[in-house]
């Protein structure tokens, strides 16, 4: 609830990391005596196995974890590459360190440079791809329990994942506030100032307007707080896309129950899936759009797919 997501955040501190190196003993009795062990799923060992437990409905909870690698087959660009369009545009803002355009110290005091990246991020500058549609299709067929994303490019949302089944870990452009009187804004209302190359003010108080991005220095969502129930849930987790480096975030992937089958779809072994391989987790290495393509392929959902992309095309 938002009462116990508060109270956590204030016990805390805004450090989930400790609540996620702890499992309730109360929670896990609750959870299997409401929903069971979680299914009678075949133990994978390859990526047919994972589908074929989707595909039979074994696999009726399933979380998915997402990070940047599913976002740069859409052309999302990376500011901390030299060289890139967007890298160069940033340097006549002579920044420390290329992390600095995040941390909301820096912010305050200049906030030019995080406008001239919401400019070229901003929903609606690039198309979803084909492994944020399978996330959308999971939920339609009625088998996803939720989606945690590091993203803020809002791909998921534009590829028509309802914003109830996401948990946008880093925050999103979807929503702003003013950074003085803390007014709410929807995403849009910025757009134009947004797009002019402007810093968009509260017409209230005059004060900066910030995208609900989350910021070095800031806490994160209540929503992310979910994970207390969603994870306990899941029947399988699904990870892909992610270099499972950034904590809390990172953490996630152990919050699962020990039994639950674990998908990796990278191009790199990362966190646990490397160094606390359990016997259920299943890797799928290389371009990770050819590894969800593979697990779609697998679970004959090819054509479904294939409309849900052209009819959102169409929507967009």
């Amino acid at each position: 609830s938002r009462l116990w997501s508060r109270t956590i955040t204030s016990v805390f501190r805004g450090n989930p990391t400790i609540l996620l190196r702890q499992e309730s003993f109360l929670q896990r009795i609750i959870i299997r005596g409401l929903f069971g062990g979680g299914g009678e799923s075949v133990r994978p060992q390859t990526l047919q196995d994972v589908a074929k437990n989707i595909r039979e409905r074994r696999c009726k909870r399933v979380v998915v974890m997402a990070g940047a690698g599913i976002s740069t087959p859409s052309g999302i660009p990376d500011f901390r590459s030299p060289g890139s369009g967007l890298y160069d545009n940033l340097q006549q803002y002579d920044l420390p360190y290329a992390e600095a355009i995040f941390e909301i110290g820096f912010f305050h005091r200049n906030p030019n440079p995080f406008f001239a990246l919401a400019k070229e991020l901003y929903p609606g500058n690039y198309q979803p791809n084909l492994t944020h549609y399978f996330v959308r299709l999971l939920h339609q067929k009625g088998q996803l329990l939720r989606m945690y994303t590091q993203n803020i490019d809002g791909l998921e949302r534009l590829a028509g994942v309802p914003p109830e089944m996401l948990v946008e870990a880093h925050g999103t452009f979807a929503t702003a506030t003013c950074t003085s009187c803390l007014r709410k804004y929807d995403g849009e209302e910025l757009r134009p100032e947004v797009m002019s190359g402007a810093v968009p003010r509260c017409p209230t108080c005059k004060g900066v307007v910030k995208p609900d991005i989350v910021f070095f220095g800031e806490e994160l969502p209540l929503s992310f707080f979910k994970y207390l129930t969603d994870f306990p849930l899941a029947d399988l987790l699904i990870v892909m896309g992610t270099s499972l480096e950034v904590e809390p975030f990172a953490s996630l992937a152990g919050a699962v129950r020990s039994s639950v089958p674990r998908l990796l779809i990278n191009r790199d072994l990362v966190g646990p899936f490397a160094w606390g391989r359990r016997p259920h987790d299943v890797t799928q290495l290389g371009d990770v759009v050819s590894g969800v393509k593979e697990l779609v392929d697998a679970l004959d959902w090819t054509r479904e797919l294939d409309a849900l992309m052209a009819a959102g095309s169409q929507e967009i």
